[in-house]
């Protein structure tokens, strides 16, 4: 495909996603898994838990910390994610003249391990590889997410059509550089298989001590191999990675008007001041100042005449 075939798109995306948009920041669309989001400024970090994901700009450029690396995508870089990642993200290019806009897909794990099997590839490259890395937009990707935000303005046919093009997204992610970060998550016997099983443990008991030796041998790996293999995928020891989802999740339940007192012993702290210094050194404020902007936002939003969607 043409750079100005490749450009076409990429400004019609920009056009099109902009009156979905309207004045809104962020959208969760019907297209199950599909986002979308614009800044008309650069914004200062913040951190969450990124899910498995092909991040696209099509405008401006975003910044995102795991650990002590850092990953810059733009309109010729995409971001992908294969494994849920407590990262640290900022929009880097921005202006209301250029604003910039962003699209985010989450990747369905089943539907990756179907098509894998369709495809009769394996887990041969018994390699660890890091669960986050920056890759070249290519036209006939660009392309693919046209066809699947069209589909937001034809939603019967969404139930049918969007689940085509994620699975034609996909296979073009694992026909490049891409495969063998995929593989890894999807593909029964690899070390990655066995990380992700001990992550989703990690995740529905965030709340409790962790015993490393125990979640090690739950995925039959030993604790060296598997602290070895943990900390070059996710970016992080397996402590770090549960700190950060205990801090995720309170501020999610933060934002839901639960008191700090309350939800610091309810994601499994002990002491109301390391929960406080932790939280302020992963968001950037304290976990009072969280709740008290979050009440003003609140009730600013049951006044304005629209709501964002997360």
């Amino acid at each position: 495909m043409s750079k100005r075939r490749v450009e076409e798109i990429r400004n019609y995306l920009v056009h099109k996603i902009l009156n979905l948009l309207e004045d809104r920041e962020l959208v969760k669309t019907q297209v199950p898994g599909l986002f979308l989001s614009r800044s008309d400024n650069a914004t200062a970090p913040t951190s969450y838990i990124l899910p498995a994901s092909l991040c696209l700009v099509l405008q401006g450029a975003k910044r995102v910390f795991l650990g002590k690396e850092v990953y810059v995508y733009d309109a010729n870089h995409f971001l992908i994610t294969s494994v849920d990642l407590p990262v640290t993200a900022q929009v880097i290019d921005a202006s209301k003249e250029k604003p910039y806009i962003g699209l985010r897909l989450e990747i369905d794990v089943s539907v990756l391990s179907e098509l894998i099997v369709d495809l009769g590839l394996d887990g041969e490259d018994m390699r660890t590889y890091k669960g986050i890395a920056v890759g070249e937009v290519d036209g006939k990707l660009l392309d693919a997410f046209r066809r699947m935000v069209e589909l937001l303005e034809e939603p019967h046919h969404i139930p049918t059509l969007a689940p085509m093009v994620h699975r034609e997204i996909l296979y073009r992610l694992l026909m490049r550089e891409q495969r063998n970060r995929l593989l890894q998550i999807a593909v029964a016997g690899t070390r990655g298989y066995q990380l992700m099983r001990a992550v989703e443990h990690l995740k529905k008991n965030f709340a409790k001590d962790l015993d490393v030796r125990e979640l090690a041998n739950s995925v039959g790996m030993s604790v060296a191999s598997f602290y070895r293999h943990f900390q070059r995928m996710m970016g992080m020891t397996p402590l770090q990675y549960l700190k950060k989802l205990r801090l995720c999740e309170a501020r999610k339940l933060i934002l839901e008007g639960f008191d700090v007192t309350s939800v610091a012993y309810q994601v499994g702290y002990e002491s109301l001041s390391h929960f406080s210094k932790d939280y302020k050194s992963f968001f950037g404020v304290l976990p009072s100042q969280d709740l008290r902007r979050f009440q003003v936002e609140g009730r600013a939003r049951r006044t304005d005449s629209y709501s964002v969607q997360d």
